[in-house]
């Protein structure tokens, strides 16, 4: 979007309470002020000084002219006059957040054949989304996919949608999200665990995330034996046991008590919930 020209840049650095910029530099700030001072005290001191007065009066008019240059004349001169180059380093800043990419959660389902996945890359990469991670799950129907997308500021969340939709998703969601999801391992199960807590019901899919496991259907549902290292249990007390597999990838005791903590946190959740339910 094109800036009105009678808006000078620096009204995007106002702050949104007191209407008034931030506190430029000190040393621009001090560099703008004898720019703007100099010339005027060099003109008074030399029509003063060439005067008759008495020695003591003409330290007393330059010491009170300076004075009232200083507070009424410099300061706000200075701070309108220049406030372009008094803020640059700032400007600078908001311009390169204004810049940078925004990064997105996102999921959809994908028919489960060959070549899905593929497309839809294809449609999001025409569209200049960059996508920077996936994770995928197998339901009913096909393939629940859900990506860490990187999109340039410009593009909107309908516009992410109506990409997922023309690569072949349904069923899509968008939401706004940070670096942290790209995070070192137990940073990520931190923002695992922060969204069970906002939402209790993503419980099977943050576990099959983090475990980077597959959710097994639960009309097929097999209860895996205490060799079978291969397939974990993990029993709730709302939705029954969960099994998730990893075939080829054994999960390690440490997988198996943070699956089983997270668990632990969804139920402590939906108590919570439901005693703040009974006390309204």
């Amino acid at each position: 979007m094109r800036r009105n020209a009678r808006v000078p840049a620096t009204a995007d650095l106002l702050c949104e309470v007191c209407g008034r910029l931030p506190e430029p530099a000190k040393t621009r700030l001090t560099l703008a002020q004898v720019a703007t001072i100099l010339p005027i005290e060099l003109l008074v001191h030399a029509l003063v000084v060439g005067t008759h007065l008495p020695f003591l009066i003409k330290v007393a008019v330059l010491t009170v002219t300076a004075t009232l240059l200083v507070i009424w004349v410099a300061e706000p001169s200075v701070k309108r006059l220049l406030r372009g180059w008094l803020h640059a380093p700032a400007l600078r800043g908001r311009r390169r957040l204004d810049d940078s990419p925004a990064l997105w959660r996102v999921r959809t389902t994908l028919p489960d054949m060959p070549g899905a996945l593929q497309r839809m890359t294809r449609v999001l990469a025409r569209a200049d989304i960059n996508i920077l991670s996936i994770h995928s799950h197998l339901v009913d129907g096909g393939a629940l996919d859900e990506f860490v997308l990187e999109a340039p500021e410009a593009i909107t969340e309908q516009h992410i949608v109506d990409a997922l939709e023309n690569g072949g998703g349904r069923d899509s969601g968008v939401w706004s999200t940070t670096a942290l999801a790209l995070a070192d391992g137990q940073t990520r199960v931190l923002s695992i665990a922060a969204r069970i807590a906002g939402d209790s019901t993503e419980l099977p899919l943050a576990i099959a995330e983090m475990l980077g496991a597959r959710v097994t259907d639960g009309a097929t549902v097999v209860v895996p034996d205490a060799a079978d290292r291969t397939t974990l249990k993990v029993p709730t007390t709302d939705r029954g046991p969960m099994i998730f597999s990893r075939p080829g990838e054994p999960f390690t005791l440490a997988e198996s008590a943070r699956a089983h903590r997270l668990a632990e946190l969804a139920e402590i959740v939906e108590l919570t919930a439901a005693t703040r339910n009974r006390r309204a």
